[in-house]
């Protein structure tokens, strides 16, 4: 599994106009990718990285489980476009949605299951991510 995981003061995503998901920060938005051979361990060990990562700032740094920070996980099958040939990404790599959605979803219900207060996108949808990037602060995440 792959997440881009963006440190922020707030987030939302709207699908058709309709708030779906917000948080206030600090707290992390996370757009997460699966393929193929992704597994349920690994959205739990996704999860709890996501839970314990220290990205904020603090001495020594803090994790969102340090702060209680809020997380908005919002599916993304684009991590894994591949544009390395022409000039169209590829989304061979990409789990189909059949797939992917359960992979998502467990990562968002092992991090409810470690106290954390997560909110999401729709999957599928058309959604519009608004977000303001602390730091700008930014990491890739694999499993």
């Amino acid at each position: 599994m792959r997440a881009v995981v963006q440190r922020v003061t707030e987030a939302a995503v709207t699908v058709d106009g309709e708030t779906v998901g917000a948080i206030e920060g600090p707290g992390l938005c996370v757009l997460v990718g699966a393929t193929h051979e992704d597994t349920p361990a690994q959205a739990a060990q996704l999860a709890r990285k996501l839970w314990t990562l220290r990205l904020f700032p603090g001495s020594p740094e803090q994790s969102c489980s340090e702060l209680g920070a809020p997380l908005l996980v919002i599916s993304q099958f684009t991590l894994y476009g591949d544009a390395r040939k022409g000039r169209r990404p590829t989304w061979n790599a990409a789990a189909p949605g059949p797939v992917a959605e359960p992979l998502v979803d467990a990562v968002v219900a092992e991090l409810r299951a470690l106290g954390a207060k997560v909110e999401t996108g729709r999957f599928g949808a058309d959604m519009k991510v608004s977000l303001v990037n602390d730091g700008p602060f930014t990491v890739l995440l694999e499993v």
